[in-house]
């Protein structure tokens, strides 16, 4: 794991859980397991957080909230789904209003898998979520860069002087005028 910017902040959304795995995300934060010693602040809005940490399954009633936390996140983030209800939907995978794990909602880049999942687990998926976040945020830095000289390559081709490109004017100025 490498240095990173700021520490990552993680919200959790409990989507239709039997709350075993919300009792073992909150044993990471106890003393005990201390989640924190890896810079991880817990927060309630998404928009200050780079981690979606989710337990339990997607439904037809929560699809939408889940959706909406996704997209309020700031990019880069990471979305981690904590137990077997989160990752497939578990033992309520055969309900009528059940859709399944959280990848049917929005993109999972970790699973911790279990019923419920061990804080280890669990502190090892948000581990591994660091990495993936130090790897998105390495390529969105690129992707800035690359679109900036992009964008002054374009201006540069486009200024014109006296019907010649800046690079003629240039090679002008340096001969004397010629």
């Amino acid at each position: 794991m490498s240095s990173t910017i700021k520490s990552p902040w993680l919200v959790h959304y409990d989507a239709s859980s039997c709350n075993g795995c919300d009792i073992e995300v909150l044993a990471c934060l106890t003393p005990m397991y201390d989640v924190e010693r890896f810079g991880i602040i817990n927060t309630g809005n998404p928009k200050h957080a780079d981690i979606f940490l989710v337990t339990g399954s997607v439904n037809e009633q929560n699809i939408k909230v889940v959706q909406q936390i996704y997209e309020q996140m700031l990019e880069p983030k990471v979305v981690i789904a904590c137990g077997v209800c989160a990752t497939t939907g578990g033992i309520f995978k055969e309900c009528y209003n059940t859709l399944g794990g959280i990848d049917v909602a929005i993109p999972v880049d970790v699973y911790a898998p279990g019923c419920a999942v061990r804080p280890e687990a669990i502190i090892d998926a948000v581990v591994t979520g660091l990495g993936i976040l130090e790897e998105k945020r390495a390529k969105l830095a690129n992707k800035q860069d690359l679109s900036v000289n992009l964008e002054d390559d374009v201006t540069a081709a486009k200024k014109i002087v006296d019907g010649q490109t800046v690079r003629e004017a240039a090679l002008k100025a340096t001969l004397g005028g010629a």
